[in-house]
């Protein structure tokens, strides 16, 4: 990965399909700060606000591993905004943002007096984006919601893990991560309607939507045919065989389930006789004798090692995989080709790499062009932007307005 600007005029210059546009980022916790990672990362210029001696929202430390990979590429500013100065100022911003990107409860932007009605006469432009837990409207709509809680309400829970061992969660903050890039799929197609229309609009997903949203398959599996899908874990819910299977060292991952594949994993294993037979001879019938599929495969490739057997299957085109730690993904040469792992130069930490963006836009190239940003360490010169003299950012701070 080529170098990345670390002087934000060079990111302008670099052409980065989003810069131009302001943003004003209000987001807690994940999902909200993981649209907005989108927009920073691809150039726009981020002014996160948070109120006077707050932390970054995610209960660890500032300059922690998490608020780094979630935070950079921004600017601060700390602004009070039950304080009616702060809330004045505030909206001098809103004035002049493309993008406001917020993921509070529904009812505290109301409260606040920020959310889109309040704002939508001062900036017919402005495109305003909001994560909830459950919707922006309904009965569940003033709950807040968290990941966990999504991820059970929405049934995730209870497809994830081992038939009989009850619900399980999966190990990332799966409907934090999707309602957020959701978000940032949406507030682009609003970027688009409004260079026809001239006009903003309100944008918003939550949790609950993205987690129903990400059911897929096992969502229209119920709504066309009526089937409740259940825990199956690690093997495919309805293709056989598809799942993880142990070798001589280390488990892995082999896909084989259609009628060509599985002729071929036969031959390849050297158990032509599986082919004869009956039960196996048909899709539906190796699901419905999973068990004993499964254990016959296990008991072959536990016979060598994990390359042995992803070299051989590679070669005849069984896709395979084996199944790695965090620090095998980042030791993997494909991973290391791709880039994920960027680095970024942090004023406490040193050099450090964060997590990448995993799009690729052809002759553009992304990376971390500022810093994390301390508590509103950007205020002064960003309210100068909104049109404010130095005596009225004084007086902010003298009420306690500004941080």
């Amino acid at each position: 990965m080529p170098e990345s600007p670390t002087d934000p005029k060079l990111m302008q210059e670099a052409r980065l399909p989003l810069a131009g546009l302001r943003v004003l980022d209000l987001t807690l916790a994940r999902a909200g700060p993981t649209c907005v990672r989108h927009l920073a990362d691809w150039g726009a210029d981020i002014i996160r606000v948070e109120p006077p001696g707050t932390n970054d929202g995610l209960g660890g430390p500032r300059d922690g591993f998490d608020s780094v990979n979630l935070h950079r590429n921004k600017r601060a500013i700390a602004l009070d905004l039950k304080n009616p100065d702060g809330h004045a100022a505030f909206l001098k911003l809103a004035a002049t943002a493309d993008i406001l990107v917020e993921n509070m409860r529904m009812q505290v932007k109301h409260r606040l007096k920020i959310a889109y009605d309040d704002l939508k006469e001062l900036n017919p432009r402005l495109i305003y984006a909001s994560i909830s837990g459950f919707g922006q409207t309904g009965p569940y709509s003033k709950r807040g919601g968290v990941d966990q809680i999504a991820q059970g309400m929405g049934g995730l829970m209870s497809i994830t893990g081992e038939p009989g061992r009850g619900p399980m969660r999966v190990g990332i903050p799966i409907d934090d991560l999707t309602a957020g890039n959701l978000l940032a799929l949406g507030v682009m197609m609003k970027l688009y309607d409004r260079e026809r229309t001239g006009k903003g609009g309100y944008v918003h997903t939550s949790l609950l939507e993205a987690q129903v949203f990400m059911l897929d398959f096992q969502a229209s599996r119920y709504l066309m045919d009526g089937e409740v899908a259940g825990q199956a874990g690690n093997d495919h819910p309805v293709n056989i065989p598809m799942g993880v299977f142990p070798t001589a060292d280390k488990p892995i991952n082999i896909a084989a389930s259609s009628a060509k594949l599985w002729e071929i994993f036969c031959k390849a294993a050297g158990k032509e006789e599986w082919l004869q037979v009956p039960e196996w001879k048909t899709a539906s019938g190796r699901s419905k004798d999973r068990a004993r599929v499964n254990a016959a495969v296990a008991e072959v490739t536990r016979t060598q090692p994990s390359e042995w057997w992803i070299a051989k299957l590679e070669e005849v085109g069984i896709p395979c995989g084996p199944v790695n730690n965090i620090a095998e993904v980042f030791a993997d040469p494909q991973v290391q080709h791709l880039g994920m792992a960027m680095p970024m130069r942090h004023r406490k930490r040193g050099d450090i790499k964060v997590v990448a963006s995993p799009l690729n836009i052809e002759g553009l190239e992304t990376g971390v062009y500022r810093d994390v940003p301390e508590l509103g360490e950007h205020g002064a010169e960003i309210l100068a932007e909104a049109g404010l003299s130095e005596g009225e950012i004084r007086n902010l701070k003298a009420k306690g307005a500004l941080g």
